[in-house]
């Protein structure tokens, strides 16, 4: 198997190309409006749509972005995610309530339900517009990027089924609904829905369990670099072991260096080659 080099508009199912070059467009969503339409242009996509909300304080979160990019064949919207240190920070704080999930389903972060909402209208509004070939929907993210990508994956199931995405696909997600709606998600994404880690990446251990939980169809990444489509508990204890292991000067660092896209990238790439 090799690199490919660039999208296939024609993918309708999971593949690890199709995950890499996902990966590539929610590592794309950090870049400045200018390079994000050069880049995806460059990828095959004729119409980019960005969206941008800024928030006032105490919200936790400056702003929220993703970017709609549409060709004849294949939509994508891709969420931009934060730092590592300011969503550690953010989930780590359990005084916020949670909020009623999509369609009255279970419940969601409170947080991660305001960041989605306001810029949800105009995702909806840009899929449902440049859907007009029956395009393959696909969304995207990593890190606060990724529950947002889910959640926008949830509204549109549960709340708009006609625009519901053919795939979601998130990096270094953090828990963002209880059992309820994840249980909702896992049946309507089923084969559908994929969830990368990489090794010990810190935000997909947080918020802290039972109050939020993970949807299924976990794609692990291990101490090596390796993708793994299974994996038991046992396993990926030993396997975060290894990776506390590789830095013995600062094995706490582990956790955040695996959390960075670019790791992603990274390992799906070589998981490629």
């Amino acid at each position: 198997m090799s690199v490919p080099s660039t999208f296939d508009h024609s993918a309708t199912g999971y593949s690890l190309a199709h995950a890499y070059w996902l990966a590539k467009a929610s590592a794309l969503a950090y870049q400045d409006k200018v390079e994000i339409e050069q880049q995806a242009r460059a990828w095959g996509f004729d119409e980019v749509r960005h969206h941008e909300t800024r928030f006032r304080p105490p919200f936790p979160l400056q702003d929220t972005q993703a970017y709609t990019a549409a060709s004849e064949h294949m939509i994508i919207t891709a969420f931009r995610g934060t730092e590592p240190v300011q969503i550690k920070d953010w989930l780590s704080d359990a005084t916020t309530p949670p909020r009623s999930g999509p369609g009255g389903t279970g419940y969601v972060h409170h947080g991660f339900a305001e960041a989605l909402e306001s810029i949800y209208p105009e995702v909806k509004d840009a899929v449902a517009r440049c859907r007009t070939n029956g395009q393959t929907v696909w969304f995207t993210g990593h890190s606060l990027g990724g529950a947002l990508a889910m959640l926008a994956g949830a509204r549109m199931y549960l709340e708009e089924p006609r625009l519901a995405a053919d795939g979601v696909y998130t990096y270094g997600q953090p828990r963002t609904c209880d059992r309820l709606l994840a249980a909702a998600y896992n049946k309507g994404y089923k084969n559908r829905m994929y969830r990368f880690v990489n090794n010990n990446d810190i935000v997909p251990q947080m918020p802290p369990e039972p109050a939020y939980t993970h949807v299924s169809a976990l794609r692990y990444i291990d101490s090596r670099g390796k993708l793994h489509e299974t994996m038991s508990l046992l396993g990926s204890l030993t396997d975060r072991a290894k990776g506390l292991t590789a830095d013995a000067l600062a094995p706490a660092s582990d956790g955040v260096r695996d959390h960075f896209v670019n790791a992603y990238v990274t390992a799906l790439e070589k998981n490629l080659a």
